[in-house]
């Protein structure tokens, strides 16, 4: 009796077995049925390509996205650079603009590489041991006309072609920037970024465009509303641009029209119009950059233009076209730095315009040797 009782009786080992086997197979069988009708809606396992590994298919057990957590933390660094003279007004905003690099550069967020400042002077200056630079030729005497912005497309040319360029992008910048907030890597694989300046108008100038963007091409909207800078583009695209914007933009200054009509722009024109020979669009992006005194607030941008000059009354009223009461104009410093500890606007002036003066006072007070310079 006791023996057919034994037998009647699982073991407990065995019941623990059981369990843990119907346990699993039904997880399996869950699992898949998910993973098979996400695949049905189109959603499948793989890599976004952004190196982010994707599944929008979900755990049965813990009802979470398995995705592989870390892996949104890949970085596509960007090269920083900046053409340059070796004249004065050149450098004391290289020196401000590099300053500024070095602060946010490994701030969470950013996304910034190496930096170089492409001198296209000829030969080296008395920044090369503070400044990473590097020299290249200006285009032959009498070349640029006196529009010095002119080298700016044949010092990339150079520096594309001979320089050692470890990240796969470039942020083209310029001495008059000023980082405000970390800037990440705004392009997507072959869409660079860049910032629509409202001066740049293709449309309204399509019977000078067509000289040098045929009908054939495409539309005239193809050609985006930008200049070269800000602009944050892959470097092998880049390599093929620039010899066609230096060619284009020479082009342009050769011919009386244009050169009339697009004036001191007419190298951002020529970068414009050189993207679309090459069928490369860029998003357009508000946010990379902001213009005192036109743009009030900083907030969530990223670089400060201080290309115009800042005038207000002492009540804080702007004065533009009008030296005011108060002002900020980096034309006021041709020759020499401005000087440390610039007075701070009147009430009332716009945070953009205040920012922009205690970046620039910060700067000149903790860079060695400013007021010799």
């Amino acid at each position: 009796m006791i023996g057919r009782k034994n037998m009647g009786r699982a073991s407990p080992l065995f019941l623990l077995l059981l369990v843990l086997g119907s346990f699993f197979a039904t997880y399996n069988l869950l699992t898949m049925m998910i993973h098979h009708r996400g695949l049905g809606r189109g959603e499948v396992d793989g890599n976004d390509g952004d190196g982010l590994l994707l599944s929008t298919s979900l755990d049965p057990l813990i009802r979470m996205p398995r995705r592989v957590k870390g892996v949104n933390t890949v970085k596509y660094p960007f090269h920083v650079a900046l053409t340059a003279t070796d004249a004065p007004y050149s450098k004391w905003q290289c020196r401000i603009m590099y300053y500024w690099y070095k602060k946010v550069k490994d701030m969470p967020g950013s996304e910034m590489g190496g930096f170089t400042r492409i001198l296209h002077s000829g030969s080296p200056d008395n920044l090369m041991g503070e400044i990473p630079t590097y020299v290249v030729n200006p285009l032959p005497a009498g070349l640029d006309r006196g529009y010095v912005v002119l080298n700016r497309p044949w010092a990339f040319v150079q520096w594309l072609e001979k320089a050692t360029i470890e990240e796969e992008y470039i942020l083209m910048a310029e001495p008059d920037h000023i980082f405000v907030n970390p800037l990440p890597n705004l392009s997507h694989g072959g869409n660079p970024a860049a910032f629509p300046f409202f001066y740049i108008k293709p449309a309204e100038n399509e019977k000078i465009i067509r000289k040098y963007y045929p009908e054939e091409k495409g539309p005239v909207t193809d050609v985006d509303p930008i200049g070269n800078s800000p602009v944050i583009i892959k470097k092998s695209l880049m390599e093929k641009i620039a010899p066609t914007w230096m060619n284009v933009s020479l082009s342009m200054k050769d011919d009386p029209e244009t050169d009339k009509a697009f004036g001191w722009v007419l190298e951002m024109y020529g970068y414009a119009v050189a993207s679309a020979l090459h069928g490369v669009h860029h998003t357009l992006r508000k946010d990379f950059m902001l213009q005192p005194p036109w743009d009030l607030e900083v907030g969530k941008k990223f670089i400060i233009h201080y290309t115009y000059g800042c005038d207000y009354s002492l009540e804080g009223k702007l004065t533009y076209g009008k030296i005011g009461e108060w002002r900020f104009d980096k034309r006021s410093y041709l020759q020499n730095p401005p000087p440390r500890n610039l007075s701070l606007p009147p009430p009332g002036v716009p945070e953009s315009v205040v920012t922009l003066v205690k970046r620039v006072n910060e700067a000149t007070a903790n860079i060695p040797g400013w007021d010799s310079e």
